[in-house]
């Protein structure tokens, strides 16, 4: 679930987009395996250690599914209906004191995930909030959470949520203290259902296994080797994915509640 660095100019995201580019023209169709390790970093001139972090992050993303001597498959697209409710990770999480606490907020330049994810331009931008979900005082999940360009929300979800996540984000002057913001408790997905009530948002979810890390495991004091469980989703709404959204859970997070969508 890396996000630090990964911006349009890299070689890691330019690979990236090679392979999501050959995945959408249908040279990979869904459901196709990609060629071995070898074989792949020869046809795209790159090394093997660089192609399997891209193939690590295509996974996280639910581009691809790999499974130690089978290789990686292209995903099928989920279908529309899913089995979940959309409903924020912190009412999930429970029972329990729930709490969210933000570790950062800004406004950034197209990732790998959120380019892919939110389609954005390369002269676009995507408000990015990360947030820790605790549950009685105990870290149970990491939010990272990048909303469309303002222009889209503006035109899909309503100025209101626009605004909102406008003025989540810091506006440092130099000469004076330490930025400040408004951004409102929960998550960035809580924010758009209350925008929303809710209606003419859809989500489509993968889930999958990782590592926690360094830096997340650094954050709560916890082994970078954690296992966790990782949520990946995608919020649309009029015809356009407006949120992205990855939701990590480390191993001994209380279980999540989930219900049948109606």
């Amino acid at each position: 679930m890396p996000r630090q660095g990964a911006r349009r100019h890299s070689s890691r995201v330019e690979l990236y987009q090679r392979i999501v580019a050959a995945i959408d023209d249908g040279t990979f169709p869904p459901g196709a395996r990609l060629p071995p390790e070898p074989q792949l970093a020869g046809q795209l001139g790159v090394s093997r250690s660089g192609l399997r972090e891209v193939l690590i992050l295509l996974q996280e993303d639910g581009v691809i599914t790999r499974r130690q001597g089978a290789g990686s498959t292209v995903n099928q697209p989920p279908p529309a209906p899913g089995l979940e409710r959309l409903l924020p990770v912190e009412s999930l999480l429970g029972p329990g004191a729930v709490r969210c606490r933000r570790l950062a907020t800004e406004l950034e330049e197209p990732t790998d995930f959120s380019g892919y994810h939110l389609r954005l331009a390369a002269t676009e931008r995507a408000c990015f909030w990360e947030t820790v979900v605790e549950v009685d005082g105990t870290a149970a999940c990491f939010a990272h959470e990048w909303a469309a360009d303002d222009k889209v929300l503006r035109t899909t979800t309503g100025a209101d949520l626009a605004d909102t996540l406008r003025a989540s984000l810091p506006e440092p002057d130099p000469a004076g203290p330490p930025a400040t913001t408004d951004a409102p408790e929960g998550t960035m997905l809580a924010a758009f259902l209350a925008a929303e009530q809710g209606h003419g948002l859809t989500a489509r979810s993968t889930l999958g296994a990782t590592m926690l890390g360094t830096e997340r495991g650094h954050a709560i004091a916890r082994p970078p080797e954690t296992p966790a469980l990782l949520l990946t989703q995608t919020v649309w709404a009029g015809g356009r994915p407006v949120l992205a959204a990855k939701y990590l859970f480390p191993a001994g997070a209380p279980l999540l509640s989930l219900a049948s969508r109606r």
